[in-house]
C-alpha cells in the first residue's frame, strides 16, 4: 500500500520528545480534541497513526487544545523534533 503524504491536515510540529516517558510535545496550528486521531510523519521510517487518549497543556489534563497551545501526549513510537503531526 503506497503512503499517501497528503492524508490529513497539518495540525502541528513536534518540538520536544521525552524518551523516558514516551511523550511528545506538539505546537498546534489548529484545534485538537481528545478522541481525535493524528498521524505523525518524519525521518525515513516514521509514519504512524494514533488516537489521542489524553493530553496535557502546562501539565494540566485537557480535553480540547487550541491553536497556539503546546500539547503533551503519549506516543506509541519514537519521534523527533521537527516531525509533522496531521489530524485525520
Amino acid at each position: 500500500m503506497p503512503k499517501n503524504k497528503e492524508e490529513g491536515k497539518l495540525i502541528g510540529k513536534i518540538t520536544h520528545y521525552f524518551s523516558n516517558i514516551n511523550v511528545a510535545v506538539i505546537d498546534l496550528l489548529g484545534t485538537l480534541n481528545e478522541g481525535d486521531t493524528i498521524r505523525i510523519t518524519g525521518g525515513e521510517d516514521t509514519d504512524f497513526n494514533q488516537s489521542i487518549d489524553s493530553m496535557e497543556v502546562d501539565h494540566n489534563k485537557v480535553k480540547i487544545a487550541k491553536k497556539g497551545d503546546s500539547v503533551g501526549l503519549k506516543v506509541s513510537e519514537k519521534v523527533r523534533e521537527g516531525y509533522n503531526a496531521y489530524k485525520i
